[in-house]
């Protein structure tokens, strides 16, 4: 079955940097958008950052634009998030999920389930 593990989250200090890791299993990615979503406390979980698997186009929403990089191994089945010049409106828990189609299904699709996610918390 597809499966979802994210990792490489953690706590870090304003400004600090920490990259993170989604492994993937049961399907080969290179077809798939990979998508990364961010729930902070009380708050809707809410796109990121998405890669495509067409032709490697990203997506970054503005908050993460400019800080955030989205990248792809295909031959490790992972997808990453490097995050830099981190606040405290970056903690949550962070989340991947892909779909074979574009960013913008990925971005907007309601999936069933999700993995476990990885907690970042930016705090002094």
């Amino acid at each position: 079955q597809v499966q979802f593990v994210e990792s490489g989250g953690g706590l870090v200090q304003p400004g600090g940097s920490l990259r993170l890791a989604c492994a993937t299993s049961g399907f080969t990615i290179d077809y798939y958008a990979i998508g990364w979503f961010r729930q902070a406390p009380g708050k809707e979980r809410e796109g990121v950052s998405c890669i495509s698997g067409h032709d490697g186009s990203t997506y970054y929403t503005d908050s993460a634009k400019g800080r955030f990089t989205i990248s792809r191994d295909n031959a490790k089945n992972t997808a990453y998030l490097q995050m830099n010049s981190l606040t405290s409106e970056d903690t949550g828990v962070y989340y991947c999920a892909a779909a074979p189609a574009d960013c913008d299904y990925v971005l907007n699709a309601r999936f069933g389930s999700w993995g476990q996610g990885t907690q970042v918390t930016v705090s002094s």
